[in-house]
Formats: structure tokens, sequence, C-alpha cells
């Protein structure tokens, strides 16, 4: 399996790292995964160039969390897999999971979410 690696060099300035993982969680921490990643978090999403970092679990397995994440540029993104908060989750969080997480990537060219105009909700009073 290859491991994510983030390089300013990787991507062009300008186009949004937008990056989705799973976690698998051993079931007996489930319950107390936000709780036993919450420093990580709130050191990512205090780092200058994370737009999000986002939690959320599965409907299907309560023992999977799906993390939602975007960073302003390459440059960004290798900020934050070299921070020290993230040197410490690789060895905070692996006791807790039942696998390797998996991962996709991808550069796309916008710095926010897109409406998704096949369910545009009209304007309310």
């Amino acid at each position: 399996h290859e491991l994510l690696r983030f390089s300013a060099s990787t991507w062009k300035n300008g186009l949004m790292i937008f990056i989705t993982a799973k976690f698998r969680v051993l079931p007996e921490h489930a319950d107390r995964f936000p709780e036993i990643a919450g420093e990580f978090t709130q050191a990512t999403r205090d780092e200058p160039g994370c737009l999000w970092f986002d939690w959320s679990r599965s409907l299907a397995d309560p023992a999977e969390y799906v993390l939602v994440e975007a960073f302003r540029d390459g440059e960004a993104g290798a900020a934050h897999v070299q921070s020290e908060h993230f040197r410490k989750a690789q060895q905070t969080l692996p006791p807790y999971l039942a696998e390797t997480p998996r991962i996709v990537n991808a550069t796309v060219p916008q710095d926010d979410w897109s409406l998704l105009g096949e369910m545009a909700v009209p304007e309310r009073d």
C-alpha cells in the first residue's frame, strides 16, 4: 500500500488538496474515538492552511469513521504531515485502529465546497 506523502512541489498553487480517509476503529474504542482523536483534530484545524478537518461516523458500520479534510495547497498539506501533532498521531492513534486507514486524495481547482445543483433548495422566507 502506498502511503500519502505531501510535497510542496507535488501540487500547483491555487489548487485545494482534498482528502477522504476511512479509519476502522477497534470496536471497544469506537464510541470514544472522537475524544481519542480530539487533540489531533483540534491541532490540525488550527493550522493556517487547513480548510476543514471533519470526522463522521459510518451509519453502516459504527466502528468506521470517515475523515474529510482539505488544505489550501500542497505547501499546507506538507506542513500538516510534517507537524508535531501529526507525528504524535502516528504513534497514538494506531493502537486504537483495527487496520491501516484507507485514503483517497485529489487536487481540485477550488477553495471551498460547491453547491449540489441537482438538489438545489429554494430560498426560504
